[in-house]
């Protein structure tokens, strides 16, 4: 995975997930689930940035996998895609933790305009690709980060990780969001790794003379924040 924005798709038609996937790929990089149990799993673990959520699903219902995400504090934004259109539908989804809803069929340019809206209202999708906290920017396109205007000399994922908290300053990113964020559910590297890119990471910034607190929280996370923000 990597710093631009996770997008989750939970649909069980195998060939409109695709179409969705294909559709929203140059703005996030899309994960699938194909039914309510395993969306949950993965919406629980609070990495994405967004979820498209069909409501219609086996093994659970797209609504009880909304109610359960937002009852473990789960605040990822959430846009309903579904084939059920009544107005009690949609003040049920709204009711119930959604943030936008688009009924089935829809028009593929509206989808993607609503998906760019959601990510930008929430600071997840930024046209100029870049980052800025403090003196530190990062432009995520070119695989780029300075500070002060000097360069910074980050290798593999210590990039990434950089841009992951940096989006998401002042707030508590855990162990397991960051692995789960960077090497994926399914990596077989240990929960560990991400002390030793935490650390290479702190050194980079202390060697260009950053003024960046990228905070250990203890039995919670981390945390980044600028000096005018601590």
């Amino acid at each position: 995975m990597s710093a631009t924005a996770q997008v989750l798709v939970v649909e069980d038609e195998r060939e409109l997930a695709a179409d969705i996937v294909e559709l929203i790929k140059p703005i996030c990089e899309p994960t699938v689930a194909y039914d309510g149990e395993q969306g949950e799993f993965l919406a629980s673990q609070g990495v994405f940035d967004a979820i498209i959520l069909d409501l219609m699903l086996p093994g659970e219902s797209g609504l009880d996998l909304l109610m359960h995400i937002r009852s473990q504090g789960v605040s990822t934004p959430v846009l309903i895609l579904t084939a059920k259109d009544t107005i009690a539908d949609k003040l049920r989804g709204f009711n119930d933790g959604a943030d936008d809803y688009v009924t089935k069929p829809f028009h593929r340019e509206e989808l993607l305009a609503r998906m760019k809206a959601l990510l930008k209202r929430t600071g997840h999708l930024n046209s100029s690709d870049v980052i800025r906290l403090g003196q530190l920017e990062i432009n995520t396109s070119k695989h780029l980060a300075t500070f002060n205007g000097g360069p910074l000399t980050l290798k593999g994922r210590e990039f990434d990780l950089l841009a992951y908290l940096a989006a998401n300053p002042g707030t508590i990113i855990t162990k397991e969001q960051i692995f789960n964020r960077l090497w994926g559910f399914d990596s077989e590297t240990s929960l560990s790794v991400v002390e030793v890119y935490m650390s290479n990471l702190r050194k980079e910034l202390k060697r260009a003379g950053s003024d960046l607190s990228v905070r250990t929280i203890r039995n919670a996370g981390y945390i980044v924040e600028a000096p005018d923000e601590q």
